[in-house]
């Protein structure tokens, strides 16, 4: 078959059989089989849980009934409460709370009025709040209650009984209140006997719970929920069922009333199950027999011919070897076309690109060897003259002191210019080596302008310094290099641009921290984000659009004897030392030059108060 000699029929056909096989016999195991039977049977479990808890709470409310009883019939208590007197109650009360310390979370005695006698255990605020329920009075009529107080750690069961006698005739004298807490170590307790989550809430709010608080929004908005719905707790699924606490108490059926919750987890279930587990081995089994058999036929095919193909590739790209080629062998009957193709393909490829390559190189070597040479030439043949005719003048027999010392500075001023033309030419074409150290970068720009005044006479330079600026981590000299070439190219603009020598109040002085506003060159710092910002701008006659994208190339220049290589070098220092430059112009309003480098961790987030304020 003609789709089986293509590689990408061999892999569609192998993916196809395997992935349908798979997901059938998946899909018919776990959704048909399985996930129904596992459904009812949660449902089921999580009804019989709540029944098993509302058991083991009503047996645990019997019991505390039966206690409370018990308390209230001693005659002791019943005289003192008799008395009214609460100091004689609390301690004849006293003396019988050790028999309800271990269970009862809160004990109160009233008198025959409803007034508080006794109190111990709970908040204050509690038992003032049970002592007002209408559980106090209808104990006082004779009748046990049981009321359910929301707590900020749990539910309060109160169960109120009277305190009475029936002989010789039938009186109740005050009332008796034992409260315990459904709280999370009950809930813990009833996790251990049930198997389930359990939750009380009440008034809208879950007050204990043995699952995480962060589950306590969702489980509140199942407090209402009427038979069993689902939850999703984190990353689990719940089923809950709200089973009310107590159908005799007074909040029953109202919408705060309090409720318990009981979950299980869907997700850990439905994990659990194995059948699941049983069904996924089968189809692994099933699943691992095909795939071997069906990539033991198609690796004879395709791992070959592909190994070689990604071995020549792989070398190709770490070593940049063009010349390497990829040879397939193999017999027609098995062979890929695809990976036929791809070789062919492949090494055509690398034959052009390195035939383009050394096209490319031997054109960029000329063009560079013609530019280079053109600005030599040009730069060397105007020294040699000028020392050409040094030397006839010294050559002269009637040569004057006067004209030896003039031809001697003059060919040494040519020497040095020939020297710097040289430096020039070194510095751009060979990788700079930088010294880093720390630096106050306001020092560095005062030193810098300096260096730049005493360069040549020219327009003056006013410093706007931000006084908040710390310490750079940069090279010095590199950096101080860079910023004299600006400071002197702007100082040049501005003379050469307005025809005069631009000055201002200080007849062309450096004035660091003086105002900028009219100044011919300023050299300003500041913060800006995360950065500090370094900007020399000129009042020059700026820069023409089409020139604009070009002055940080190397040898191109508008400046008359120029090298067309302090820019490009100036750009190489500062992306160098990790920062950037930016230029802007507008043509008879002057240019703009921005450097940019990261701060320190100790000056990141100052704000920079300059930074909407103009500097040119």
């Amino acid at each position: 078959m003609r789709i089986l000699s293509s590689l990408q029929g061999r892999i569609f056909l192998a993916s196809a059989l395997l992935a349908v096989l798979c997901i059938a016999v998946a899909i018919s195991l776990v959704n048909v089989t399985v996930t129904k039977e596992a459904e009812r049977t949660l449902e089921r479990e999580i009804i019989a849980t709540g029944a098993q808890v509302d058991q083991l709470r009503a047996e645990r409310t019997q019991n505390f009934t039966l206690m409370a009883r018990l308390i209230a019939d001693l005659p002791k208590l019943i005289a003192a409460v008799e008395t009214n007197d609460p100091p004689t109650v609390k301690d004849i009360a006293g003396g019988y709370q050790a028999q309800l310390k271990l269970d009862a979370n809160m004990v109160l005695l009233t008198n025959r009025s409803g007034a508080l006698l006794y109190a111990v255990g709970g908040s204050p605020r509690a038992a003032a709040i049970a002592a007002n329920q209408p559980a106090i009075r209808n104990a006082l009529a004779g009748h046990d209650s049981v009321s359910l107080l929301p707590q900020p750690n749990g539910v309060l069961q109160v169960i109120t009984v009277p305190i009475q006698v029936d002989r010789p005739s039938h009186e109740i004298f005050g009332t008796l209140s034992v409260g315990f807490l459904l709280d999370n170590t009950l809930a813990e307790q009833l996790k251990k006997i049930t198997g389930s989550d359990v939750a009380f809430g009440m008034d809208g709010q879950i007050l204990a719970s043995t699952l995480p608080p962060e589950a306590n929004p969702a489980l509140a908005g199942r407090l209402r929920a009427a038979g069993i719905s689902r939850v999703f707790i984190g990353a689990e699924e719940y089923e809950s069922l709200s089973r009310p606490l107590s159908a005799g108490d007074e909040h029953a059926g109202m919408e705060s009333g309090p409720v318990a919750l009981i979950l299980r987890s869907r997700t850990v279930q439905l994990q659990s199950l194995q059948s699941i587990h049983a069904g996924l081995a089968l189809t692994a089994v099933l699943a691992v027999a095909l795939a071997t058999l069906l990539s033991f036929a198609v690796a004879r095919t395709i791992a070959r011919p592909l190994a070689a193909i990604t071995d020549v590739m792989r070398e190709v790209a770490t070593t940049g070897d063009l010349t390497r080629k990829i040879a397939l062998r193999y017999d027609n009957r098995w062979g890929d076309d695809d990976a036929r193709l791809l070789a062919t393909t492949f090494n055509r490829l690398t034959d052009s690109i390195a035939r383009f390559q050394r096209e490319i190189s031997q054109k960029e070597r000329l063009t560079s060897l013609g530019r280079l040479s053109t600005v030599i030439a040009h730069e060397v043949r105007n020294p040699l003259m000028i020392i050409k005719a040094a030397l006839h003048s010294l050559a002269r027999p009637d040569a004057s002191s006067s004209a030896v010392r003039e031809a001697a500075a003059d060919i040494d001023g040519e020497v040095g210019r020939l020297n710097r033309l040289v430096n020039d030419v070194l510095d751009f074409a060979r990788p700079i080596r930088f010294e880093l150290s720390a630096v106050s970068i306001n020092a560095l720009c005062r030193e810098s302008a300096t260096a730049a005044l005493a360069a040549s006479d020219g327009a003056a330079i006013a410093c706007d310094l931000d006084p908040d600026l710390g310490m750079l981590h940069t090279d010095p000299e590199r950096l101080r290099i860079a910023l004299i070439n600006l400071l002197v190219n702007a100082r040049d603009a501005v003379v050469n641009g307005n025809g005069a020598q631009s000055k201002n109040a200080d007849g062309g002085h450096h004035m660091p921290g003086a105002s900028t506003n009219g100044a011919a060159v300023t050299l300003k710092t500041a913060a800006a984000g995360d950065s500090m910002r370094i900007v020399v701008a000129d009042r020059g006659p700026g820069i023409a659009q089409p020139d604009l994208a070009q002055i940080f190339d190397p040898y191109f220049t508008t400046k008359r004897g120029g090298t067309g290589l302090g820019l490009p070098i100036v750009k190489n220092i500062v992306e160098g030392l990790g920062g950037t430059i930016a230029v802007s112009s507008t043509p008879g309003d002057g240019t703009r030059f921005v450097i940019e480098f990261p701060l320190d961790e100790s000056q990141r987030g100052r704000v920079d108060d300059d930074q909407g304020r103009s500097t040119t």
